[in-house]
């Protein structure tokens, strides 16, 4: 060793520094690849994405091959700078030696290189697996060995190697915030429906159906001519058939047969709306909206209506309603078109409609009213108050206030509300 020139040796540790700096950038840059663009990426057939997952499906060998490497190349440049000091200074030049190596190793085998990685991982770490996959085969029986002591270790502190190595799943909260987070890369409306769909495990059919007292229905209880005028007026497809009282539904209506019935032998009569019904489909009213989806595809059916634990017709649903759901309004609501729900003040007050969904408020207005409860504001007031005022009254709900505006005497008809901004903010 005393024979090799200083300049050889020099040549030597800067060699041995750009190796740990290769060994430092391909650790960062194989441990900052996005684990679901590197699955695209694989799956489009990309060789340098292939290389790359086939390493990190173990990370505990990559690891070890790596830092194996690094220690190995920081080592030996160590001791070369310790042989170039003594040869030139003595044994003083040992102590200037060290913090001078210590500076080039921070410097370029450290901060730079592992910067760069982190900032262009796939830029650093695909071409970079050409070499680790056969170093890795190399090295294999000491990345075993060093292996195998560590997982011991680790499996001290409850950590399995073998089944935490491919553990990159999502929970449904951490994909809305992928979405979210999505920026440019999604569109907006795409984003928007994504996360509906998500958001109909959480809601159940009873938080969409036109309840009860909005059904409209044909009664065979009525005359014939008040039918006929209802058939003529209604701006639906599908109409419940019941008899004296919604409970008893008979089935429902679609009304392209409505020219068959007032073409038949007898014309538009209770009998003949009979021989045109189709069995009514009755849910839960605690079916998730998913599963709802689901299940309108798997019956082939377009109006289901809602039944509560006792049996009584709470209201109905339709496939155009769950669909808004996921892609917004995109018929008309003529259930809803007497008056809007929710009438913006613009001086941070809203005026409310007592039937108004909960769930919508939410939506239409990013606020958090709880929704474990009752599924309109009318009922969030009655459960709040305990009573039907006689009066106008004032209270809060959370970090929300409200007015009762109109009353009647089974429910509060309309109320304002607004979000209330504490001192704090």
């Amino acid at each position: 060793m005393n024979d090799i020139p200083v300049s050889i040796l020099i040549g030597c540790v800067c060699f041995l520094v750009f190796l740990s700096a290769f060994f430092s950038s391909s650790e960062t840059s194989m441990m900052a690849l996005n684990r679901y663009r590197l699955r695209h990426l694989e799956k489009k057939g990309h060789k340098g994405a292939k290389r790359a997952a086939s390493l990190l499906r173990r990370p505990d060998r990559l690891i070890g091959v790596i830092l194996i490497g690094n220690n190995l190349v920081n080592t030996f440049a160590t001791a070369l700078t310790t042989i170039i000091a003594l040869r030139l200074y003595g044994e003083v030049g040992v102590w200037y030696a060290t913090l001078i190596l210590t500076i080039v190793i921070l410097i370029f085998s450290e901060i730079t290189p592992k910067t760069i990685a982190a900032l262009h991982p796939e830029k650093v770490a695909f071409p970079f697996s050409l070499i680790l996959q056969p170093l890795l085969k190399v090295l294999y029986p000491a990345v075993w060995s060093v292996n195998a002591i560590s997982n011991r270790l680790a499996r001290l502190f409850g950590v399995d190697a073998d089944k935490d190595a491919n553990d990159h799943t999502l929970n449904p909260d951490e994909l809305r915030t992928v979405l979210n987070e999505g920026g440019d890369l999604i569109p907006q409306t795409h984003q928007d429906m994504l996360l509906n769909i998500l958001d109909l495990d959480e809601a159940s059919v009873d938080d969409i159906m036109i309840p009860r007292n909005e059904v409209v229905g044909i009664n065979l209880e009525d005359s014939i001519e008040f039918i006929a005028a209802q058939l003529e007026s209604t701006d639906f497809t599908r109409l419940p058939v019941y008899e004296g009282d919604i409970n008893n539904i008979l089935g429902v209506l679609h009304l392209r047969y409505t020219p068959k019935i007032l073409k038949g032998r007898n014309g538009l009569s209770h009998d003949a709306i009979r021989e045109h019904i189709s069995q009514p489909y009755f849910v839960p009213e605690s079916t998730s909206l998913h599963k709802q989806l689901i299940n309108f595809k798997d019956q082939k059916h377009n109006l289901a209506l809602v039944v509560d634990e006792y049996g009584e017709v709470q209201g109905l649903v339709t496939l155009a309603d769950l669909l808004e759901e996921i892609v917004g309004d995109f018929t008309t609501n003529f259930a809803n078109t007497h008056e809007p729900t929710i009438i913006d003040n613009e001086d941070d007050w809203y005026t409310f409609d007592g039937g108004a969904s909960i769930r919508e408020i939410n939506k239409s207005l990013s606020w958090n009213l709880p929704t474990n409860g009752p599924k309109t504001l009318n009922g969030l007031f009655m459960e709040h108050l305990e009573i039907i005022p006689k009066g106008p009254v004032s209270f809060a709900i959370e970090d929300y206030r409200f007015e009762t505006q109109k009353i009647s005497k089974t429910m509060i008809e309309t109320a304002k509300g607004q979000l209330v901004i504490s001192a704090s903010e």
